[in-house]
């Protein structure tokens, strides 16, 4: 897989710069965490989504170590206290965030519970930097969209046991209308506008869900 990721990140990277992303493959995440704090001036205001690839090599953490100010829903004391820092976050400098699934010519492909995620990359931030590990590269966007809803959602809603939808019982998604479902908003960005306000760093690693 590691040759498969060197050969293919490269040239999903140069398809997302011909659909106007900013984009870059590094074959270790060192080296990718490292680009991602070079394109933060120091003056931002950072924050982030429920993304287990920022969190888990450790960027909100290291944003908060560096200095910057940030936006961070978990701190939140009160649902309602929550609900207005992902609000706060959509007017913020630069959006972290990891994506559910990209297409080799390029694109990006998300599912939402709130949306706010979503928001975030269409509109509002100045910059959103996506960090996605390989393993979230298909070859359609039609295995984008069954990535994100038959391998992310159902993957990701194990971490929430308390919430009650099919694929917390089975693993499996059942297309679902429950209230608890992630599954609220589907988002294909095809093209990125204004040019390289969304730059997407591709990590020749497995990550996230």
């Amino acid at each position: 897989m590691k040759q498969r990721y060197d050969k293919l990140g490269p040239r999903v990277a140069k398809a997302l710069a011909e659909r106007f992303f900013e984009a870059w493959y590094f074959p270790e995440s060192a080296g990718a965490v490292e680009k991602v704090f070079s394109l933060i001036p120091k003056t931002d205001i950072v924050s982030w989504g429920g993304s287990l690839t920022v969190t888990g090599l450790n960027i909100t953490k290291m944003a908060e170590e560096k200095g910057y100010k940030v936006i961070d829903r978990d701190k939140a004391a009160t649902p309602a206290e929550r609900t207005e820092l992902m609000r706060q976050a959509l007017l913020c400098d630069t959006y972290l965030t990891g994506t559910n699934a990209v297409t080799e010519d390029g694109q990006l492909v998300n599912i939402d519970g709130s949306g706010s995620r979503v928001s975030a990359m269409i509109f509002g931030p100045k910059q959103v930097i996506v960090v996605a590990g390989m393993n979230k590269v298909v070859k359609t966007v039609e295995d984008a969209f069954i990535r994100a809803k038959m391998i992310a959602a159902p993957a990701n809603m194990q971490r929430f046991p308390s919430h009650k939808t099919p694929c917390n019982e089975t693993g499996a998604c059942a297309d679902c209308r429950c209230p608890d479902s992630i599954c609220s908003f589907v988002v294909r960005t095809r093209l990125c506008k204004p040019s390289g306000r969304i730059k997407v760093i591709l990590i020749g690693e497995d990550l996230g869900l």
